[in-house]
């Protein structure tokens, strides 16, 4: 026996033309999350230091392209 899922943005029972989602609506809602960055995996800096040089090189201005090298 198959696993009955619900929609995932509002739970009702999903539609046969819109699976996973109940609706066109639905199905529109997940790709404006997507698309508007709302869905996040919780992360870190991966290295601290590394983000703090960065910052430096911002403020003082390293990090342009408009050096005269």
């Amino acid at each position: 026996m198959a696993k009955k899922t619900a929609c995932p943005i509002c739970g009702k029972p999903p539609s046969e033309t819109h699976k996973p989602f109940c609706s066109q609506g639905c199905r529109d809602r997940d790709l404006l999350q997507w698309l508007g960055e709302g869905y996040r995996i919780p992360a870190g800096p991966a290295d601290p230091e590394a983000e703090n040089d960065a910052q430096t090189r911002v403020q003082t201005g390293l990090d342009t392209a408009d050096n005269d090298d």
